[in-house]
Order: structure tokens, then C-alpha cells, then sequence
């Protein structure tokens, strides 16, 4: 008797390390210390797939070493500084079970670093330091196209469009996972800080959006995207296109009630379950009731990355999703 293999899922673009406060509830400037946790949307959405039993590759560019320029009276030396950021990153998506093989690395740039809060009112505040850093130099002749080929679902964000020479290696990897009849995943990922203009983010996220098989889009990026009411049907449904799946039904599927920690990676906790989901059956696209139960258990797998600090550290099993699902039925 035959198994299908595990379907694989390749997620594209940039890894980084987040730096959350230590005190929940404040803002950046009130914060006295931060705690450091691996994350970038497409990396968490690659360990939030293999925490659930599933089979993830990432493809994007980091730093081992940087080779940096030392200059004395009577010299200037060259010298390879070991970065330790971009090896605990390189260990994290080892440790996780990612497959690193799309990943390869920069001699010049640095890691980027993005320090993220949950202040009381509700809002979340980002800073970024990446002027550049090493996700954002990544060439089209550096992508493993092998690797890429395999997959079932190719899963990218926004923030690889911002830039050259990474915009030209996100198109060109997105043409060529739709030439090899692989799904293409979208999370717009709206982060203003990092592009020039509000302008400027809404056409940018929007120049790919009718590639896309399924996106992801909160509440917030409706209204972005749109400048309308994300509560207004049509306001919603001005973002569809002809190429998306799951048009067949709609409606609403409750989350789960828990207590907040940190929001950072909730968002691609629930992308990574439900590609994950999609990935092993597309029936899913036909079937209302399978639909519910993947949105229901992929809700539950964001809820429960709420209640730790960090993305990656507090993305949860399988087992967690059901143990909470089960909890909240009783």
C-alpha cells in the first residue's frame, strides 16, 4: 500500500529577530527591556507549519559573518565578525524542522531587527532597523528553484516588494511557482514604517494581488487597502478576484477567548494551519463543513500564540489547538 508524501509548503522573504518589552502593555519608549525571539511573517508561517506535523522549506536571504574594515594610522584590516543573530536564526529553522536548504547568505549586510509592542489602548508600534539587511539583497540567481518546484503552496508577504534586488527575486519565484501549477499564498502584511509612503505600501501590496490563490487580510489592511468600512460586505469583496479559491461560501467562524500576552505571530499561526490544511486536501475549497473545522482550528492555533511572548517560541502543536478547542466545547 502507498502514501502520499507530506505535501510541502515554501515560504518566501525575510527573517529577523523581534524585540518584544518585557512588561506587557506599554509602548516602546516605556519599555525598560526587551526580551529577543526569532520571527519575519514568512519564517513563523515556515515553523508554524512543521510544529504541526506538517512539512515546510524557507527561502530567503541572512548573515552568518560580515566582513567589516578596520582602519589604524598605519593600516586597514579586513576582519569576518561572526553574526550571532544570523546563526541563532539559521539554528531556529534547523531546530523547528524547516528545510534551510532555499537559504543563503550575505557578507555585508546586517540582521534585520524589528522591536514590536502591544500598547494598552490595543494598538501595536513597530520600529525596524534594516538599512539594509541581508533579506532585503536577495537575487533572482540566488533562489533554489529546485526547492521551490516541490512545493504544493508557495506562501510569500509584501515586504519583499519593497526593495530591489528582492522585489525582482519575489516575482520572479511567484512566476515561477505558477508556471509549475503550485498555489500561490498572500499575507499583505501591512508594515507603513518600512515603505516610503502610505501611497506607496497601498500600490506595492496591491501590484501582486491578483496572482494570489488565497490571501490573508485583517480587518485593519481592508481598511488600508481600501480606505473603506472593513465591517461593509462590499468594501470587502472590492479586494476579490476571479483567480481566488474559497469563493463558494462565506460567513464567519468564532475564534477563542484566552488571556493576551503578545499578538506578534498570531496571524501566521493561523496562515500556517490553514495551508497546512489546504495543502493536504483541496477538496477543502468545495467542502463548507471541512472548510469550518481547518478556519476553527487554525483559529485556535492563532489564539494560543497570543499567550507567550515572541512568534516561533509560542507558535503551538496540534495537540495544544485541539486540547483548547476541546477546553472552550466543554
Amino acid at each position: 500500500m502507498t502514501t502520499n508524501p507530506t505535501p510541502l509548503i515554501v515560504s518566501f522573504g525575510e527573517m529577523l529577530i523581534d524585540f518584544v518589552p518585557d512588561v506587557s502593555g506599554v509602548s516602546l519608549a516605556e519599555s525598560g527591556g526587551f526580551i529577543k525571539a526569532p520571527g519575519g511573517a514568512p519564517a513563523n508561517v515556515a515553523c508554524a507549519i512543521t510544529k504541526l506535523g506538517g512539512k515546510s522549506a524557507f527561502i530567503g536571504k541572512i548573515v552568518r559573518f560580515v566582513h567589516a574594515f578596520f582602519t589604524s594610522s598605519s593600516s586597514s584590516k579586513r576582519k569576518e565578525i561572526y553574526d550571532e543573530f544570523g546563526h541563532m536564526l539559521v539554528d531556529i529553522l534547523k531546530k523547528n524542522g524547516v528545510n534551510s536548504e532555499g537559504v543563503c547568505y550575505d557578507p555585508h549586510a546586517r540582521t534585520a531587527l524589528a522591536f514590536v509592542t502591544l500598547k494598552k489602548n490595543g494598538e501595536r508600534e513597530f520600529m525596524f532597523y534594516r538599512n539594509p539587511s541581508a533579506d532585503m539583497l536577495l537575487q533572482e540567481s540566488e533562489l533554489n528553484m529546485g526547492l521551490l518546484k516541490q512545493a504544493k503552496v508557495f506562501h510569500y508577504g509584501s515586504i519583499s516588494l519593497i526593495s530591489e534586488p528582492c522585489r525582482s527575486a519575489h516575482l520572479t519565484a511567484m512566476k515561477a511557482a505558477r508556471e509549475a501549477g503550485i498555489l500561490l499564498s498572500y499575507d499583505p502584511n501591512v508594515r507603513l514604517p518600512l515603505w516610503q509612503s502610505s501611497d506607496a505600501a497601498r500600490d506595492g501590496i496591491k501590484s501582486i494581488w491578483n496572482e494570489a490563490d488565497f490571501i490573508k487580510v485583517s480587518d485593519d489592511e481592508v481598511a488600508f487597502l481600501t480606505q473603506g468600512d472593513p465591517q461593509k460586505e462590499d468594501v470587502v469583496l472590492s479586494l476579490w478576484h476571479d483567480r481566488l479559491k474559497l469563493l463558494s461560501f462565506k460567513g464567519r467562524v468564532p475564534g477563542f477567548s484566552v488571556k493576551v500576552v503578545d499578538t506578534t505571530g498570531a496571524g501566521d499561526a493561523f496562515v500556517g494551519s490553514l495551508l497546512l490544511s489546504v495543502a493536504k486536501d483541496t477538496s477543502i475549497f468545495d467542502n463548507e463543513e471541512k472548510l469550518r473545522e481547518a478556519l476553527s482550528f487554525a483559529n485556535a492555533c492563532g489564539a494560543i500564540c497570543t499567550t507567550q511572548k515572541g512568534a516561533i517560541p509560542a507558535l503551538p502543536s496540534g495537540s495544544d489547538a485541539l486540547a483548547l478547542m476541546k477546553s472552550k466545547a466543554n
